[in-house]
């Protein structure tokens, strides 16, 4: 007699509830695969809402080219990721979960009410009613006898048999909502080709401030201002000092090669332009005016509006002989050096960098040496700044993985 039962779907197993996993299983589900997504935190998705307090950054509006390039080293690798889910397609894919997106005045893509919440539960709906199970509080310990995943939970361990798994597990920052770098050795010891795992989007420690300084001004904003480092154009913003040394947006931006002068010369440098808006000639003018009996500081207040911790950073970083020649004042303030000696520790970083090498994975994202294994997001040796580049380059990721999954227990 015929069998005439039909033959029970492939099921893949997605380990991990952040971005890249959930648009896998995402993917997974189109292709009509059975999906199994198992998380270790309560609920999914802990560091992409934590990164929605404030205002939800999704993605950047700026030229294809200028967005590419933001991934650096990885451009290559991350390129292939987005022509098939690129910053448009992902804002097409938001509104196709009902929440309308728009543009911020500095070309950074929000979601209309700013909020990262009402967007991850239309999305758990949507892949609920595809069939998609979840769950919670199921933390992966590696594989058993006969390569079953082993899943540990409340009431003990799981074993637990896919025909494929798709890794989406995080990188080593902020290891209290999940990312917490633990399957570094479980992959290593597997062969599989790891680059160590580093801080991104990080602060930075100096020697040593003065007390003086930090007394007054430890956790104050330095704002109109612009940074560089040797040899790059600077970027204006704003940054924070904080008692160790530096922090905040403009000083991520340079973080992968403030890091990597560190990791090369024990030390790296920030430039700080205290006036970006005024050129150095006009500067030292201003300096060379008579001061009279006032005081340096008040000078400075009255030609050129530096004080405070502007002020008392100048001081703190320029010599004695700079403060008594107008020219050479004038050139400390339009590149001032802070000069920084380490990152502050992996787990305070916005992200991380390092990772999952892309020489050891398939166009598909499979790692060679594990077959049917896929991995995903920030595992994957890749970073990118912050303004929406980290998530973007996730969701793509994510949906490579999960396309190539399918195609893979389909086959």
């Amino acid at each position: 007699m015929t069998d005439t039962r039909p033959a029970p779907r492939p099921v893949v197993a997605v380990i991990g509830a952040g971005p890249a996993g959930l648009m896998a299983a995402e993917a997974l589900a189109l292709r009509g695969v059975a999906v199994q997504v198992f998380d270790a935190m309560p609920s999914v998705g802990r560091k992409f809402l934590l990164a929605g307090v404030g205002g939800m950054n999704i993605t950047h509006s700026e030229p294809y080219p200028a967005f590419v390039s933001r991934y650096g080293q990885r451009q290559g690798e991350v390129d292939a990721l987005l022509r098939g889910f690129d910053a448009d397609t992902l804002r097409q894919w938001i509104q196709g979960l009902g929440v309308e997106t728009f543009v911020g005045t500095s070309g950074r893509v929000f979601p209309r009410d700013m909020k990262a919440a009402p967007l991850l539960r239309a999305w758990l709906k949507r892949l609920r009613d595809s069939g998609v199970v979840i769950h919670t509080r199921h933390r992966w310990l590696g594989w058993g006898a006969e390569g079953a995943l082993r899943i540990s939970y409340p009431q003990g361990e799981l074993s637990v048999h896919a025909d494929a798994v798709i890794l989406a597990l995080g990188g080593g920052s902020w290891a209290r909502l999940g990312s917490d770098g633990a399957w570094v050795p479980m992959l290593a010891e597997r062969g599989v080709d790891i680059s160590a795992l580093q801080p991104s989007n990080c602060g930075f420690e100096v020697a040593g401030w003065s007390e003086v300084l930090t007394a007054r001004f430890a956790g104050a904003p330095l704002k109109n201002i612009a940074l560089s480092v040797p040899g790059a154009a600077p970027r204006k913003g704003e940054f924070i000092l904080t008692a160790q040394g530096v922090e905040g947006s403009l000083v991520y931006a340079w973080s992968a090669a403030v890091r990597e002068a560190i990791n090369r010369d024990g030390h790296g440098t920030l430039l700080l332009d205290l006036l970006p808006d005024r050129p150095v000639d006009k500067i030292a003018q201003a300096l060379a005016k008579p001061r009279g009996s006032r005081s340096m500081a008040k000078h400075l207040h009255g030609q050129l509006g530096i004080d405070g911790v502007k002020a008392a950073l100048l001081r703190e970083l320029a010599d004695a002989a700079t403060f008594a020649d107008p020219a050479r004042l004038a050139a400390a303030i339009k590149a001032l050096p802070i000069e920084l000696v380490r990152t502050r520790p992996l787990d305070e970083a916005i992200s991380s960098a390092g990772g999952v090498r892309f020489e050891g994975l398939d166009g598909g994202l499979m790692v060679r040496a594990l077959p049917g294994v896929f991995c995903a997001g920030e595992m994957l040796d890749w970073e990118a700044p912050t303004g929406g580049y980290l998530l973007t380059a996730c969701f793509a990721s994510g949906r490579k993985a999960g396309e190539a999954a399918a195609e893979w227990v389909l086959r």
